[in-house]
Parts: structure tokens; sequence; C-alpha cells
């Protein structure tokens, strides 16, 4: 049995893998709650009825949290914690791009994709929504756009009249309202952010790409994005398994 995680600004997803690379459970929390009380009640959950734990692996943007997590593992499983930067990841990918300034995650995620024919353009809608590019096995870098949840939730913080709201599909441009204006704005505001990066990208690169989608707003989005997309909502727990095989 592996235990493989993923630790996000907003929140910590973990899950217990088997040999046969099958997901048994999933665990999932805010990282801002991370404490030893609630990792012992979350990993007691985990690991109930299964006492041999062979691998520990975790992919991490929050230091401070995977810190806390990795001492609780020690100390509670006997077992060594690894992030996926203390592995040898050039081993799996050709990384292009400043390789400590670049996520483990959007690492994790490219390296799920891997292949030597096919091109491909993550988009994950995390806290940030960020795009990455894979040529064949080499990253080549991405871009990093504002979290559609967090410009949510800053507008109406920030103006007074405008209350928080639900995002959601629409077909309508115009708005009646303040709550169907503020929803165009950010359903088509982001439809066309995202049809245009994809675009220039095709543009500067000259290349086909394959187009994988994941996170939040992902299954909101799959219908408006003008190129065929691949919803895929465990990319990276498929990434770490990958990773997991430089585990010895």
């Amino acid at each position: 049995m592996y235990i493989l995680g993923d630790i996000g600004n907003s929140e910590t997803k973990v899950v217990l893998v088997n040999s046969k690379n099958r997901i048994i459970k999933r665990i999932n929390f805010q990282t801002k709650k991370i404490n030893n009380e609630l990792l012992k009640s979350k990993f007691n959950s985990l690991i109930k009825n299964f006492t041999k734990i062979e691998k520990v692996l975790f992919c991490s943007v929050v230091p401070q949290s995977y810190k806390l997590i990795k001492n609780f593992i020690l100390r509670n499983l006997k077992k060594k914690c690894y992030e996926v930067k203390e592995l040898k990841l050039k081993s799996l990918i050709n990384i292009k791009v400043n390789y400590k300034q670049v996520g483990s995650d959007r690492l994790t995620n490219a390296i799920s994709l891997l292949n030597n024919k096919d091109n491909f353009i993550i988009l994950d809608f995390g806290t940030a929504t960020t795009f990455d590019v894979v040529v064949k096995k080499n990253y080549k870098g991405g871009i990093i756009a504002p979290g559609i949840q967090i410009s949510l939730n800053t507008l109406s913080d920030k103006a007074t009249l405008i209350p928080k709201i639900d995002l959601k599909q629409i077909k309508k441009v115009i708005g009646i309202d303040t709550n169907s204006a503020v929803r165009s704005g950010f359903f088509w505001g982001y439809a066309g952010l995202i049809d245009n990066i994809i675009n220039l990208i095709k543009k500067e690169t000259g290349k086909p790409f394959k187009l994988v989608i994941t996170g939040g707003f992902s299954d909101l989005f799959k219908n408006s994005i003008k190129t065929k997309v691949v919803l895929s909502k465990d990319i990276t727990i498929k990434g770490l398994i990958k990773i997991s095989k430089l585990i010895k």
C-alpha cells in the first residue's frame, strides 16, 4: 500500500493506493486547518485495516503544511515521507524552466501524461488558474492566471454592492441584474481567457496539442472551451503513482 497526497493552497487530498495502482480510499481536508489532531483523525480513517504502508509521497505547494504531515507520518507511521522534488524527477521528464520555482503539482501533472509522441496543455482550475505546456517528454513552462474563486471572493469583498455568488454555466452574455452580470463576466470572461491563451500557445510553439483539464471548475467550463478537452480529475494522483516508482 502507498499513501499519496497533494497539498494545495486550499485543499489537501490524500489517497491509499494498492500494488495494482488502484485507489482504495480517499480523504480530503482544508490545508489551513492542518494540525496533529486533524491528521490523527484523518490518517486513522485512511489506513484503518491496512497496516503495511510501503511508500509515502506528496506533492506540495505549502511547505509548512508538508512539514507537519511529514513529521506526523514519521512519528506515527514510522515511515519516511517524500516530496516529489526530493526525488530525481529529471530521470522522468526534461524540465526546461527554473526548477526551484515551478510548482510540484504542475510537474506531477505533466509527468502523469508523458509519452514520446503527444503534446499536452494542462489546464488546472485551482487556487490559481494554470496552464502547463508539455511537448513529448519536455516540460516547457506555462501560464498562471488569477484563480476563479479567489477573483469572485475579492470582487464581492471589495465592492460593497456585489454579493457573493455561485458561478454556473450560462447561455446569455448580457446580464439583467447584478448577479447575472457578474456571472456573465466571470463565465464568458474566463472562457475567452482560456481560448485565447490556448491559441497563443499553439501560435508560439507551432505545434498541435491535446488539452487536459482538471480542478474545481473543470466541469463548468468543459463544454465552453473551443478546443476538444479531456477531463482528468485524478491527474495528480496518476502522476504521483508514476513518480513513486523512484522511491526504492
